[in-house]
């Protein structure tokens, strides 16, 4: 069955028991994360380049780790996969290798300049409300933790560099913002 209601009260259950209020930060949170993981997901599919997907891919299921630790009451993660710093120094890694390959200007990029680059562009904006809101958490002890704002700040540098990737694969060059003409 696709729905329980459980959440018809508006109140959501954590993992390892215990209800929030839909409207919780952690809430907002989880929901942010889960709408940056769709946003990737779009750029996955509309990528060229194979290691983009296969990158996206690995960034999802990073994602999903987080998502559990949010949804998992304090106390409870005994046995439970968590995003931890080494999640983060992998993200570096393939930031490493990443970056090399791709045109970044120093100057601010107008998105749009190929489809599979500006949903890229996309999945970096929410990626980045994401991080705001888990740095809300973090410093409002609700649980998150400092790896999760690490990754997620990687994150959309990662996004970026990739979105540039896939301009390029589209034979695109980047537009600088400032050298618009109106």
């Amino acid at each position: 069955m696709l729905y329980t209601r459980r959440g018809d009260d508006g109140y959501t259950d954590l993992l390892g028991g215990g209800r929030v209020p839909k409207e919780h930060l952690r809430i907002h949170a989880l929901g942010d994360i889960d709408e940056a993981t769709s946003a990737i997901g779009l750029g996955r599919a509309l990528a060229r380049d194979p290691e983009t997907q296969r990158t996206l891919l690995h960034v999802q299921k990073d994602l999903y780790l987080l998502m559990a630790d949010l949804a998992t009451v304090a106390g409870r993660m005994a046995g439970q996969p968590r995003l931890t710093e080494a999640a983060v120094a992998r993200l570096e890694e393939i930031i490493a290798t990443v970056e090399p390959r791709a045109t970044l200007p120093r100057e601010f990029v107008a998105p749009g300049d190929s489809v599979a680059g500006a949903a890229l562009d996309v999945a970096r904006t929410v990626v980045r409300r994401a991080e705001r809101t888990v740095t809300h958490l973090l410093h409002t002890d609700e649980g998150a933790n400092r790896a999760m704002v690490s990754y997620l700040n990687r994150l959309s540098s990662l996004l970026f560099a990739l979105a540039r990737l896939e301009d390029h694969a589209a034979g695109a060059q980047p537009t600088i913002s400032k050298a618009i003409e109106e």
